[in-house]
């Protein structure tokens, strides 16, 4: 399972950078394969352990802000490994 995923804190004012680190933090320290962007943060593994970084990592940013925005993008593929990987692969042979 692959999850794509965006934490937003609300009411801390326009500065996020802490409260997001706090969750970047969480999902680095899970062992999980993971990549975090501009926009998102994906990790790679298995439903429940996913779910769990997912869960720590807003209750994080939780600890700091009084609201928090959860968006969740996820490719639920039984059997799948090192799909961050083979996904770009694949799509690499097809460009240019």
């Amino acid at each position: 399972m692959i999850v794509a995923f965006s934490i937003t804190p609300l009411g801390v004012g326009e500065g996020v950078a802490e409260p997001v680190a706090r969750a970047v933090q969480v999902v680095r320290e899970s062992g999980l394969p993971n990549r975090t962007d501009a926009m998102f943060t994906t990790i790679e593994g298995e439903w429940d352990e996913v779910m769990d970084v997912v869960r720590r990592a807003v209750d994080a940013v939780s600890e700091v802000a009084p609201r928090v925005s959860l968006v969740l993008k996820a490719d639920v593929r039984p059997g799948v490994t090192d799909g961050m990987t083979t996904k770009l692969q694949s799509l690499e042979r097809h460009l240019p």
